[in-house]
């Protein structure tokens, strides 16, 4: 990891230390416009993914390496270096209110689109729907506190109006919640359907719903306030609101009616790939649509996905935008980051105006999302928990941001407090979190019992029929007419919709798990009897039709690709010339022991157990003395090899009935791609060669194997 993070930060000194000269000649046109515009995308999209590694390791997210990476390559720092071809840098100051060049804002304004349509395609509507009064509760709470504090704040700091531009965007910035660390960490901690998680997940999505509805309020206030010279009465305001509030129902309303028909529409263009773009093509005439009627594209945005999340086609949408999601929302951050005047956000007046309205935010959603709960049926823990969970804000805010610059109503100080409690909220809500959620105790005042939805569990022999049966029931969804979206295929993590069909299917090492409607429970386990019975069926047909001992015959005669990344498994310390065990068993266990020489065992008995059960299916005993057990196990942290010789042979129940001499063992994680197949066709190859073979019998010491084996790539 480290090799990989200081080959990133080469590149990126590279790309900027490197360019000048290429372009040094250049005239000024459109062509050198645009050939700046795609330098300045590859080097963002390299320093992103570089700060997004290095602020992992230390349990930061992502985003927040993204945001940092802008600031660092942004025009008040590395990128306003002068450079021969590049005078003013290669991201030099842009004109007017903005600091990037507004062909490089245009991209970021896109990437905000498509990050609010993401945003609204992963609200839970029925989450939404069902837990609308303690989340509507909740949330309206957070956002009145959160919003009047905040522009108090502004007030007190600016010596200003409540009805100052520039208080209401920090009453509103204020408002935004960004549940997606809080969600991790509710399902770290098995909270995730809690009455807690529930709560936070459900008020965060009035959070959100309110905060857009506000900012549209807002920016026709300002709007007005501008032509008007700043008066504005009572009436003109109920007026904005209710246009704004007006715009945003009908649209959200509309959206939810015709969602299906829509969704109807989409599906004309068969293909997943077309109908989720052109879906993302809603999203942009929509986001056009709203700027026209002054309000914010975000806007737009958020009601096309929010409008698709509840029809079947929502999961495919996700999945087939990712590619763009992953391109482009990382850029939108690092833009972000450019806008940071660093020289005036660690001026003494904006670090003790972004303390001070940190706190503000961090208390402003502990009280105004805590206090509502103990009116719900929670006690001091359950209001705590809800409360921290609200706290971190994140790219709602950061659109936010930059909509108030770009709008002349945030200059580069007030950007850079925003900055800042955008990073310290994040920072601190995680830990704040984690220690009340550990605390003992449940945070109800009453036991609570949820019995909405069914759980339905099967436990088969082993992770193997697990997988197969897992992957033939996602086939026959399919063909059933589902939309199936493997959410993590690491974790065993499946979703599957249609119509209002929703099953959510997890598969953890042999036990398979399905979560559904009560109406829908019976669909599921007729669904997965004829899975077992059609596996059934064909798993006798293929004992009946195949021999594994011919074709285990024919392994050792197959020429297999060999290179110096397989044998370089091959370790001198997991390697042994005088094994002592007598039987089969001995071997194994000897070998396993062998093998923890090189530190990757993490459970002995586990490792054990594993490669001798994969034994007992078909011996690994191979012909002329020759042994390839292996497995797979939980066990064991990265591919292994140990190789013993017991020159007086022991029975393997070997294809040639003779006693095995020399065992080349194997294992590998479970869950974890390696090349385990590769490197035993690769030894195989190798062992063809009876010289080769004479040669490791006769080695004294370990390191001769080692050596004489690592000569053999092809």
């Amino acid at each position: 990891m480290k090799r990989n993070t200081k080959l990133f930060l080469a590149i990126l000194t590279f790309l900027f230390f490197a360019t000048g000269a290429i372009f040094a000649e250049s005239e000024a046109s459109i062509t050198e416009v645009m050939a700046e515009l795609v330098l300045q995308i590859g080097i963002i999209l390299f320093a992103v993914r570089a700060g997004g590694i290095l602020v992992k390791k230390v349990g930061i997210p992502s985003v927040l390496g993204e945001l940092l990476a802008g600031v660092v390559i942004g025009p008040y720092a590395l990128g306003g270096i002068s450079l021969p071809g590049f005078p003013h840098g290669v991201f030099p100051l842009g004109s007017g209110s903005l600091a990037v060049s507004p062909e490089l804002y245009g991209f970021a304004t896109v990437a905000s689109i498509i990050l609010l349509f993401a945003s609204g395609l992963e609200t839970d509507l029925g989450l939404f729907l069902k837990y609308s009064v303690a989340g509507g509760i909740v949330g309206m709470g957070g956002v009145i506190f959160s919003f009047g504090l905040g522009d108090l704040v502004g007030m007190i700091m600016l010596d200003a109006s409540f009805m100052d531009p520039r208080c209401l965007f920090l009453g509103i910035l204020s408002t935004a919640t960004s549940v997606g660390i809080t969600a991790r960490i509710l399902s770290d901690q098995k909270k995730m359907d809690s009455p807690e998680g529930v709560t936070i997940l459900a008020a965060a999505v009035f959070d959100d719903v309110l905060g857009i509805i506000m900012l549209a309020v807002v920016l026709g206030i300002v709007a007005v306030m501008t032509g008007t010279g700043g008066t504005l009465t009572a009436g003109a305001i109920g007026g904005i609101a209710g246009k704004a509030f007006g715009i945003w129902l009908g649209f959200t309303a509309a959206g939810l009616i015709f969602a299906k028909r829509i969704a109807s529409f989409l599906k004309y263009f068969k293909h997943s790939y077309d109908f989720s773009i052109l879906a993302l093509g809603i999203a942009l005439i929509l986001a056009g649509v709203f700027e026209r009627q002054g309000l914010a594209m975000i806007i737009g945005a958020y009601i096309a996905g929010l409008s698709l999340s509840k029809t079947d086609i929502a999961a495919v949408i996700q999945e087939r935008i990712h590619g763009l999601y992953e391109f482009f929302v990382p850029l939108f951050f690092a833009v972000m980051g450019m806008l940071v005047n660093v020289g005036a956000m660690f001026s003494v007046e904006v670090l003790v105006f972004g303390l001070i309205y940190t706190a503000v935010a961090v208390l402003a959603k502990i009280i105004g999302c805590g206090l509502p709960t103990l009116g719900l049926g929670f006690n001091v823990k359950g209001a705590l928990r809800v409360g921290m969970g609200m706290i971190p804000r994140g790219e709602v805010a950061l659109i936010i941001a930059g909509i108030g610059m770009t709008a002349g109503i945030l200059n580069e100080e007030l950007f850079g407090v925003v900055i800042m409690m955008t990073l310290l909220t994040t920072l601190v809500a995680p830990p704040m979190l984690n220690a009340v959620l550990k605390a003992p105790g449940r945070g109800t005042k009453k036991e609570v019992k949820d019995g909405d939805a069914e759980i339905i569990d099967w436990v088969f022999p082993s992770d193997e029929i697990a997988d197969l049966v897992v992957d033939t029931l996602l086939k026959d969804l399919k063909a059933e007419g589902f939309y199936v979206q493997m959410m993590n295929i690491d974790d065993g993590l499946s979703q599957a919709r249609k119509g209002d069909v929703s099953l959510s299917i997890t598969e953890v090492e042999n036990h398979v798990t399905i979560e559904t409607a009560h109406e829908d429970a019976g669909f599921v386990r007729n669904s997965m009897f004829e899975v077992i019975v059609k596996l059934n069926e064909a798993i006798e047909r293929l004992k009946a039709e195949s021999d594994p001992a011919a074709l285990k015959q024919s392994l050792m005669d197959e020429n297999a690709r060999t290179d110096k990344s397989l044998l370089q498994l091959i370790d001198a310390r997991c390697i042994s010339t005088e094994l002592k065990g007598g039987t089969k068993e001995e071997i194994i266990a000897e070998l396993v022991d062998l093998m923890a020489q090189s530190g990757t065992v993490l459970n002995r008995d586990q490792v054990l157990a594993d490669v001798l059960a994969r034994e007992r299916t078909m011996s690994t005993g191979m012909q002329n003395g020759i042994a390839l057990p292996h497995g797979k196990s939980d066990g064991i942290a990265k591919l292994s090899v140990a190789i013993g010789i017991k020159h007086e042979g022991v029975n393997f129940d070997a294809l040639d009935g003779q006693p095995s001499r020399l065992f080349i063992m194997v294992a590998s994680p479970k869950k974890t791609s390696g090349p385990h197949i590769q490197f035993l066709a690769a030894i195989s190859g190798i062992l063809r060669n009876k010289d080769i073979v004479e040669r490791v019998m006769k080695a004294k010491k370990a390191i001769e194997i080692e050596v004489l084996l690592s000569k053999q790539a092809n």
